[in-house]
């Protein structure tokens, strides 16, 4: 007898508990979806969203957001480079939210979202549920799965109803590639960097719907989305912070067009002191087919050996010839074989093909290539002169 009035009680009271956190919103509840700005560090410079769930009466001022990883994650950087971490949602007091952000210099913008009493106790289920620890986590996509596509995603499904997202006034359709370089400057190293990994597949232009992956695009859309064509999803829009405008400080003299710019003239000028003295300076050609060589095995395991969707399909294969590693013991020879003279040959079709590819659009590449790129050209070319002239 004992014993069941202890499984009731304890029953009782995991129920109460249960009912204590899925808690029902009074009339007074509102959510919203915030946008934030882009902040000074690479990874902080598409923005950022998250849902707010306000009820006065209850005393509820909750933040909801996808976009959390946790550098303890054990193989962190394995995983991250595989394309095989894990984000997941995080809930936070809105007050903590907003402050870091705006400490951080970033506008907050907000957009109440117009639901039924009904809806917006859905959706609350729904955060709620998807914040237990056995949903917490999900596979992270940049591009198709991250902070803001769950903010895009999750409306249609809590709502059941057709959501209308119109296109914003003035709106084309921009490549992947172009919405990234929107808010990562060409010339930085994270611009850089970014062109070198990701291939061709990030050069098709986004349908209006992918260009959600981006937090501004969720707020320019959510601003004209209709809800069965006959009512506004956004009933009020507010700026909570204006970032202060600072300006930006000219890192011309360390960007990668300015270092690869002196790296390819001092190439173009020991290339031509060579010429003047028929002589090859060997340091300098394993330099290059080791650079060369290393950057193509790198592309190669990103491409193949990654789960990253967008890393396939990347042309700078062309220029960055995983090959040229075997070819570095020819270059310690006196009397190399004839056939280098065919292989420098295929390397300068290799880089005309690139050309080709980046005027035709299929792959647009790093500007900071350019010098590096001219002077890899004029040194294959003297390469397959002396060559010529001496085996």
């Amino acid at each position: 007898m004992h014993i069941k009035l202890l499984l009731l009680i304890l029953v009782f009271f995991f129920a109460s508990e249960v009912k204590a956190q899925q808690k029902q919103l009074s009339s007074q509840a509102e959510i919203s979806v915030l946008t934030l700005g882009p902040g000074t560090s690479l990874n902080d410079s598409f923005g950022h969203n998250a849902f707010r769930i306000k009820d006065t009466l209850l005393g509820i001022d909750y933040t909801y957001n996808y976009g959390v990883f946790d550098f303890n994650t054990p193989n962190f950087y394995t995983k991250f480079a595989r394309g095989k971490l894990n984000y997941r949602i995080e809930k936070n007091q809105y007050k903590n939210f907003i402050n870091f952000y705006i400490l951080q210099n970033r506008t907050v913008k907000e957009q109440v979202l117009n639901l039924s009493q009904f809806e917006k106790q859905l959706l609350y289920d729904y955060l709620i549920n998807n914040y237990k620890p056995e949903n917490q986590y999900y596979l992270y996509d940049f591009f198709f799965d991250n902070c803001a596509t769950k903010i895009r995603d999750v409306i249609p499904i809590i709502l059941k109803e057709d959501i209308n997202f119109k296109e914003p006034e003035g709106f084309t359709l921009k490549t992947f590639r172009r919405l990234i370089h929107d808010h990562v400057d060409r010339n930085s190293w994270g611009g850089f960097g970014i062109d070198i990994a990701l291939g061709s597949v990030i050069d098709k232009k986004a349908t209006a719907n992918e260009h959600m992956f981006l937090p501004q695009y969720i707020y320019l859309f959510f601003e004209n989305a209709q809800i069965n064509s006959s009512k506004p999803l956004v009933k009020q829009s507010n700026i909570l912070f204006e970032s202060i405008k600072k300006p930006k400080p000219d890192n011309f003299f360390t960007s990668p067009l300015f270092i690869f710019g002196i790296i390819g003239l001092l190439i173009l000028l020991i290339t031509f002191f060579d010429y003047k003295n028929n002589k090859r300076s060997n340091w300098l050609d394993v330099l290059i087919f080791g650079f060369t060589g290393i950057v193509g095995v790198l592309i190669l395991l990103l491409w193949f050996a990654t789960d990253h969707s967008a890393t396939a399909q990347n042309y700078n294969l062309l220029w960055a010839f995983a090959l040229n590693i075997f070819v570095i013991p020819q270059l310690f020879k006196k009397e190399v074989k004839k056939w280098i003279i065919k292989y420098l040959k295929f390397l300068l079709i290799m880089l005309c093909l690139l050309t080709l590819h980046w005027i035709i659009g299929i792959e647009i590449f790093a500007i900071g290539l350019i010098p590096i790129l001219i002077a890899f050209f004029i040194r294959y070319l003297y390469l397959i002169k002396y060559y010529q002239k001496n085996i």
